[in-house]
């Protein structure tokens, strides 16, 4: 048996107060891999900063941006799947289903791995040019972009999720920064080039990649996936799952792949030593604003089971709450930016970098609003409203293009930084709305 029947399970009525024990319990964990990543990418980013220049890093940051995106793309958004779905299996304690649903959902994976390597190389022989990326880089960046979206770690985070470990995940995800700084530092000290830090970086994704799947096999994950025969009753056990598939995608995809996005157009429109900068300020406003991702993980599983067991009423609080502590941190977050934001920039970048306090500001900014509405997200995807999310991103994305054709000309990489805040802004008014009128 791989996931142990709980109180929680077994309750005849959700309760909340387990609800925000849970999720405080994931928090932590996650918080704890992230404080990792947070101390480590500073180290690391003033590495790559002062070793390349404006110009060589805005031209690593446009591969790993693209390479990136590209992988959002194409990607499955398998661990919702598998814990959308698989809570039920694990509460009546169906091993067979549950390793039809792992099964499924590492087939998702893979279909996604084999159509992204495809994609990135069409990709990068045709607009490689337009990015700065000459046929010596070419090759590194294709190897690069291709292990991207071929390190599969969706399926089994979903399996540590829906197991509850998420100290396993918390560990696994670890795994990268702690690669990437060490992978660094070893680049420096031998040759420090854009091709031998996208090594490193490459490295620190195989690594973490594999780490999940020991985990994973650790908490029998990989032999339900070997067991999970019969995958035609999959479809059959659950019916909605592949309009929650490719809706959870689609609506991540757009997500995601909306904060990679904005780097490659001010690449574009204004050469790597402009994405440069861009991409070392939106990074650092990223990387505090993060957070908004790790409550929506965290309190996932347990919105889902909200959703389930309880009556609106109780969805109603627990996603009250959630507004509430996020708009705090949202606030706590700016005013960090707002005092360190600068002295931080310059002491990561150097001098080149100091004139993007602006666009820090803006993306931090973007990065909050995010934050204060993720609970508006997680509920809805708990309801099966992952369409409904989809078309409120896609909505997004258009508000944040559209904005950016005005604003990009005259302010430059700020006025990419407040056309992210605007679709920002555009998405949280929207799901505020659907949200309200689903529960009301």
């Amino acid at each position: 048996m791989i996931f142990p029947k709980s109180n929680e399970f077994s309750a005849p009525r959700y309760r909340i107060g387990n609800a925000w024990r849970a999720v405080g319990k994931n928090l932590g964990w996650m918080l704890a891999s992230r404080g990792v990543l947070a101390v480590l990418s500073l180290f690391y980013l003033g590495i790559i900063t002062r070793s390349l220049g404006v110009a060589g890093f805005g031209r690593f940051a446009l591969v790993a941006g693209a390479a990136q995106a590209l992988s959002t793309l194409v990607a499955f958004q398998s661990w919702q799947v598998v814990v959308q779905f698989g809570i039920g299996a694990a509460q009546a304690d169906d091993e067979e289903a549950l390793g039809r649903l792992f099964r499924g959902s590492l087939i998702l994976d893979l279909s996604s791995a084999i159509i992204g390597a495809g994609l990135a190389a069409i990709i990068l022989i045709i607009w490689s040019d337009q990015f700065g990326i000459g046929p010596t880089l070419q090759r590194a960046a294709l190897i690069y972009a291709i292990v991207q979206v071929v390190t599969i770690r969706s399926t089994p985070l979903g399996i540590l999720r829906l197991s509850d470990r998420f100290s396993y995940a918390a560990l696994a995800e670890s795994m990268t920064p702690v690669a990437r700084f060490v992978g660094a530092w070893v680049v420096l000290l031998v040759h420090p080039t854009v091709q031998g830090y996208l090594a490193a970086w490459g490295a620190a994704e195989v690594l973490t990649a594999v780490t999940y799947w020991i985990l994973a096999r650790k908490v029998g994950g990989w032999r339900l996936i070997r067991h999970g025969r019969g995958m035609k009753r999959l479809l059959a056990e659950h019916p909605g799952l592949l309009r929650f598939a490719v809706s959870t995608n689609a609506s991540s995809t757009l997500g995601l792949a909306s904060k990679q996005l904005p780097l490659l157009v001010v690449g574009a429109a204004l050469g790597p030593a402009a994405a440069g900068t861009f991409r070392l300020a939106s990074q650092i406003a990223q990387s505090l604003a993060k957070l908004s991702q790790l409550v929506a993980r965290a309190a996932f599983p347990e919105v889902v089971r909200a959703v389930r067991q309880a009556e609106d009423d109780t969805v109603r609080r627990i996603l009250s709450r959630t507004l509430m502590a996020s708009a705090v941190t949202g606030t706590v977050i700016m005013v960090l930016v707002g005092v360190a934001g600068d002295p931080v920039l310059r002491l990561i970048g150097g001098r080149g970098f100091g004139h993007t306090f602006p666009v820090l500001m803006g993306m931090a900014a973007a990065g909050c609003i995010d934050l204060a509405t993720v609970g508006l997200d997680t509920v809805m995807t708990a309801r099966g409203r992952a369409g409904t999310v989809f078309i409120v991103r896609a909505t997004a994305v258009v508000s944040t293009f559209a904005a950016a054709v005005w604003l990009v000309p005259q302010f430059y990489a700020f006025g990419m930084a407040l056309a992210v805040v605007a679709g920002s802004v555009t998405a949280a008014m929207l799901l505020a709305a659907v949200t309200w009128r689903s529960l009301c």
